[in-house]
């Protein structure tokens, strides 16, 4: 989980869906009673969950490690394949508008001619 949030990708995606959040929340007063209260309930499921879970996750170490593990080489291989994963949201979408202008470009030119 920690290697897929730290990718470039991923973590300016959770920045981007986090401020847009924020900003909602601020904005607009019932949102925000709706958000806290969804917050609240979401805290204390968690805590909850996470207690009685212990035992089972201590047993299950060795087995989550492993598959830690073997996540963790997919996710290498999958970066070297995809190295769109390295790259922040915000460069993602301004290549996409350079590319995309620089085709439309491309086909005004063919059809000009």
């Amino acid at each position: 989980v920690k290697q897929v949030a730290s990718l470039a990708l991923v973590s300016s995606a959770c920045d981007m869906v986090s401020t847009a959040y924020a900003s909602t929340k601020e904005s607009h007063p019932y949102i925000r009673s709706v958000c806290d209260a969804a917050e609240k309930g979401v805290k204390s499921v968690t805590g909850a969950t996470a207690s009685c879970m212990q035992p089972v996750l201590t047993t299950l170490e060795p087995h989550v490690a492993a598959a830690s593990e073997y996540a963790s080489k997919g996710l290498d291989k999958l970066g070297e394949k995809l190295p769109l994963l390295q790259k922040p949201v915000e460069q993602i979408i301004s290549d996409t508008k350079e590319l995309v202008s620089s085709r439309v470009a491309d086909a005004k030119g063919a059809v000009s001619s």
